[in-house]
């Protein structure tokens, strides 16, 4: 770690706020494509831990034809906890500290829950009038809410996590994927702990 991102570090523990609990990270299939994306993953794991017990990746995926070969890279890949990988087609739950999704869209995620709640109601088992919130996150793919996503590259929101990310704080930097820092995880985690959530209040 250098001095700055010691610096960064030092200005995070010593903050009033608390930082995030579950992070998130959005990048693309192309981003992955860059020299050296699966080492920055890697250690993005590493600095995450620091702080988060639980860190979620979703790759947003143009040629759905690309997915097998992700897949295989990301379940090779040295992570430091339990990974679990989803992709299309895929329906049972991400409960590992790493959630890894790839091309697996929120609304397709939201869908799918839905139709499974129909087929509860259809069957007698559930009641139109009982279905609640609690009933949808129960066949979520991915079923925690991240405090903080942070997005690279752009700033704008991906088919990720819609329900599960309403109130979580976004973060969008410009840098892109091949030049994340740890410097720039560091600096999305201080301005967490700088907002005052409000949770849709």
């Amino acid at each position: 770690m250098g001095l700055y991102e010691r610096y960064l570090a030092l200005r995070i523990r010593r903050h009033d706020g608390s930082p995030p609990e579950h992070v998130a990270l959005v990048i693309t299939e192309r981003d992955l494509l860059e020299r050296g994306a699966y080492r920055t993953l890697s250690r993005f794991f590493d600095w995450a831990f620091e702080y988060a017990t639980r860190v979620t990746v979703y790759v947003s995926v143009l040629d759905r034809a690309a997915v097998p070969t992700l897949r295989r890279q990301l379940e090779a890949l040295e992570t430091p906890r339990e990974t679990a990988v989803r992709g299309p087609g895929d329906r049972d739950r991400a409960d590992a500290p790493i959630q890894i999704g790839i091309g697996l869209g929120g609304k397709h995620e939201f869908t799918s829950a839905v139709r499974t709640l129909a087929r509860d109601v259809e069957t007698g088992s559930l009641s139109p009038a009982e279905i609640d919130a609690e009933d949808v996150e129960r066949h979520l793919i991915f079923p925690s809410e991240p405090d903080l996503v942070i997005k690279t590259g752009a700033e704008r929101l991906s088919d990720f996590m819609i329900w599960q990310s309403v109130y979580s704080e976004l973060y969008f930097t410009d840098v892109n994927w091949r030049d994340f820092r740890e410097r720039d995880f560091l600096r999305a985690v201080l301005e967490f702990c700088n907002r005052s959530r409000r949770f849709g209040r």
